[in-house]
């Protein structure tokens, strides 16, 4: 009466099981080379998205140091690279755009955005070579 009782749960346990034993080797095989690079493009179309985006772009690269990361933008999301920049706290832009540049993170402005709302590159936070035009 027992085993009536048993062996639809340890079938059960055992079909739940089987899935997990074969997942290790197949995410392995989906998942990158450990030679390959990691490259990874951000977009910004919004100032009001950077701070998250660049936190996004920070907890990327402490689970990825290496990884190559562009944050392109345009339209109104340029203006947090513009010179004195602030969230909607006050808080300035620049400190994290220079951290996240130091950590090799290369920040991109379309140029047509620039071209159409009039922007003089003179107007960016640093020297205007730090965000090349796209």
């Amino acid at each position: 009466m027992m085993t009536r009782t048993l062996t639809p749960i340890l079938a059960a346990l055992m079909l739940s099981v089987a899935p997990m034993a074969s997942a290790g080797p197949l995410a392995e095989a989906a998942g990158p080379s450990a030679a390959a690079e990691e490259k990874v493009v951000y977009h910004v179309n919004d100032s009001e998205n950077a701070t998250a985006a660049m936190r996004n772009v920070q907890n990327h690269l402490n689970a990825a140091p290496d990884a190559k990361i562009v944050i392109v933008t345009h339209s109104k999301g340029i203006d947090f690279l513009l010179n004195g920049a602030a969230d909607k706290n006050g808080n300035p832009y620049e400190p994290t755009v220079q951290s996240l540049k130091a950590k090799g993170v290369d920040f991109r402005v379309c140029n047509n955005t620039l071209v159409s709302r009039k922007i003089d590159a003179k107007q960016f936070c640093r020297k205007p070579a730090s965000f090349p035009p796209v």
